[in-house]
């Protein structure tokens, strides 16, 4: 009988006799077998998975370790010599027979992988110690015919507690350095905070700073405003006496109105100035002022910039109302000292006739003061000694006696003869 056989790809067949000096080799096809004179036997091509696990080895630095690897092996079907080679060492045996030698030999290069490395080269890179145990494996198992599909190091553990003592340290460092960044990002957090505070401060102050400002010029207008009404009102309290004093003396009244009308220039020119001392003072105290805040708010750090404005900005506005109110005053001051002056040249160019007119004007209210005394008794009591007036016209006779002593004590005091003055207008 002649008989055709078949195999899967994961299965090689070997067939030996007659007609083969050496054994024919099939994987995964079919092929032709004499009966009786030729042999044929199979070799599974299967991926064989191992779990290699190495206990208690020491490794460069003495340190006793265990380590599971876990490798994928197989046949190589697809090289004719691999897979000769491995009939050659396999034939006959099971696939579990295979799996032993094949997991004896990983074994035993992972022991000398592992006791050529330390144990943090092994845990902190596996890669490295899969790679140096596939390579020496590879050459060894490829003259069995066995090629190494894939190695991985599954786990790495020891019974000292190294490899624990290693994690405590790294976890450590990680709560550590997780610390120190938490510290950073809240100690930026608050920077960040500080500098958002101080530019709100910053703006709070600038805006009071400018309601100050404000509040200053307000003042400043204002006592410029009441200073002019004073102005005005001396002009007018001066022109009302010029008029006055003409209308009674009625003398020189064309000089006189040519006076009042150089005085009315002179006022005008004393505005004038007034308004420029006024400009002045706004330039010389205001804007350099202004300059110094400014100055101070820069150099001052954000602490002490909130008490250092407040305090420039309220005695600013303290020193400015004092200025402009000392002005006002002065102002004030000399308007009425220039309408004393005018009152006193124009007294001055009526000589006697003004100073009899003043007398005049005043003997009034000094017969009102003599009298005074006597309007507030509520009983008077008289005594007579038989001897001239008595009663109310004993009273009224002291009055006018004082009243007659008076020519003479303005006499004394001015050098002007009121009597003397008088009798030519009477005549």
């Amino acid at each position: 009988m002649v008989f055709f056989e078949v195999c899967g790809p994961n299965e090689a067949m070997v067939v030996s006799g007659v007609c083969y000096g050496k054994p024919h080799l099939v994987a995964g096809g079919r092929v032709f077998v004499w009966p009786w004179i030729q042999q044929l036997q199979r070799l599974s091509l299967n991926t064989i998975t191992l779990k290699i696990d190495t206990q208690h080895v020491y490794t460069r630095l003495g340190v006793p370790i265990s380590v599971t690897g876990i490798a994928q092996v197989k046949v190589q079907g697809s090289n004719d010599d691999m897979l000769l080679a491995a009939c050659q060492q396999f034939m006959g045996k099971s696939e579990n027979e295979i799996q032993m030698v094949a997991m004896e030999t990983l074994e035993g290069h992972q022991r000398a992988i592992m006791g050529t490395m330390t144990v943090e080269e092994i845990y902190q890179d596996r890669k490295k110690f899969s790679k140096n145990v596939f390579e020496v494996a590879s050459s060894d198992l490829v003259n069995m015919g066995i090629s190494v599909v894939s190695y991985t190091l599954k786990d790495v553990r020891d019974d000292q507690g190294y490899l624990k003592a290693l994690g405590m340290s790294r976890t450590a460092e990680v709560k550590r350095d997780a610390r120190i960044g938490e510290a950073e990002a809240h100690r930026d957090s608050g920077i960040k905070e500080a500098r958002a505070e101080e530019q709100r401060m910053a703006a709070r102050f600038l805006n009071d700073g400018q309601i100050q400002q404000a509040k200053r010029d307000f003042e400043l207008k204002k006592a410029s405003y009441d200073m002019e009404v004073q102005a005005k009102k001396a002009d007018s309290e001066l022109a009302y006496d010029l008029q006055a004093a003409k209308t009674k003396q009625r003398i020189k009244e064309e000089q006189m109105q040519i006076k009042v009308v150089e005085r009315g220039q002179q006022i005008q020119v004393q505005e004038q100035e007034i308004q420029r001392k006024e400009k002045e003072l706004e330039a010389q105290i205001k804007q350099p002022a202004s300059a110094e805040k400014y100055k101070l708010e820069t150099l001052a750090d954000a602490n002490m910039k909130r008490v250092v404005m407040e305090a420039e900005a309220n005695a600013e506005a303290i020193q400015l109302k004092g200025e402009a109110e000392a002005y006002a005053i002065e102002q004030k001051a000399k308007a009425e000292a220039e309408q004393m002056a005018k009152k006193a040249d124009a007294w001055k160019d009526y000589q006697d006739a003004a100073m009899i007119d003043m007398v005049l004007d005043t003997l009034p209210k000094v017969a009102a003061e003599v009298a005074a005394p006597l309007s507030q008794a509520r009983k008077i009591t008289m005594v007579s000694t038989g001897k001239g007036d008595v009663g109310a016209h004993k009273l009224t006779g002291e009055v006018m006696d004082i009243m007659d002593r008076l020519p003479k004590l303005v006499q004394t005091m001015t050098g002007v003869d009121i009597a003397k003055a008088i009798k030519p207008t009477r005549v």
